[in-house]
């Protein structure tokens, strides 16, 4: 099993527990539990759809025997009235993964089609756009495998699997110098796989940043756009270079003239509106990605 299927298999579980608790009384009441159904995800907003694998790796966590049947696929624009997967399996499984899957299919679509609009915008540029650390705990997992599918990267996952020297470390270090030599030599010996990346606020930081070296990228934040081009030319090809801070759909494309590598925006997930669909029963179901009227 992969990292990533371990780490989901500990989110849906944890989301069940929180909450099925002690039961699904409503069901446990009024369904048999032998009984089987249908059930299809209507599509009730546009968008980019994303967290059909996940859906489907839900149900199979719960029910291995479900069919799933999917009628889109991740990263696909998604339209109101269309169906995007049907599913068959125990009704108690339908009813107690219901919304689970519809909590997070909704939540990383709204993320991913926030990411398509401003992957959209730089399609001519070399620039790329990263996600952030800014995400819901413990539901990070998806939310940033809901940037990938938009079209985005994904940043550093967590605090482990790179080293970033942001204003606070430079500050307790004692220097933006001491911060960068500590953690090369940590690095080295410790974890010579990982790289650094060094905050800068200013050219004069991004200058002492080039004396010292050591690092893989600079991160240049709340630089304004020519700014940034001044810091960009005193860099040149020495290190990956990142934009962060106030960029968002309206300025990015100046920030992406500049041709700095990346633009790290916290906004593609928490200021991402969940998007509209629905789990709903197949009674004398339609044919394979019709509606249910």
């Amino acid at each position: 099993m992969s990292t990533f299927d371990e780490q989901l298999q500990f989110l849906v579980e944890s989301a069940l527990r929180e909450d099925v608790g002690d039961g699904d009384h409503t069901t446990i009441s009024c369904i048999p539990p032998d009984a089987r159904g249908k059930a299809v995800l209507r599509i009730k907003q546009d968008g980019i759809l994303a967290g059909m694998e996940i859906a489907e790796k839900i149900f199979r966590l719960k029910e291995p025997s479900t069919i799933f049947t999917p009628f889109k696929q991740d990263g696909d624009v998604m339209r109101d009235g269309e169906d995007a997967f049907e599913a068959e399996a125990s009704v108690h499984t339908i009813l107690q993964c219901e919304r689970l899957i519809l909590n997070c299919m909704q939540r990383m679509s709204g993320i991913a089609t926030l990411t398509r609009q401003y992957v959209d915008k730089l399609q001519k540029y070399k620039t790329r756009i990263l996600d952030t650390r800014k995400t819901t705990p413990n539901f990070r997992l998806l939310e940033k495998e809901a940037v990938r599918i938009g079209g985005g990267i994904n940043h550093r996952f967590g605090l482990y699997d790179m080293m970033m020297l942001k204003d606070n470390h430079i500050d307790y270090a004692g220097s933006l110098e001491k911060a960068i030599e500590k953690a090369n030599a940590y690095r080295n010996t410790y974890k010579p796989h990982l790289k650094i990346e060094v905050e800068t606020r200013s050219i004069e930081d991004v200058e002492r940043v080039l004396n010292v070296g050591l690092v893989d990228r600079i991160m240049l934040d709340n630089f304004t756009p020519r700014q940034l081009s001044k810091a960009l030319a005193l860099i040149g090809e020495r290190y990956e270079t990142e934009a962060s801070g106030g960029i968002n759909l309206s300025n990015v494309e100046d920030y992406a003239r500049t041709g700095v590598d990346y633009v790290s925006i916290g906004a593609l997930i928490h200021q991402a509106r969940s998007l509209d669909l629905s789990l709903k029963a197949i009674i004398n179901g339609p044919g394979p990605g019709q509606t249910n009227k």
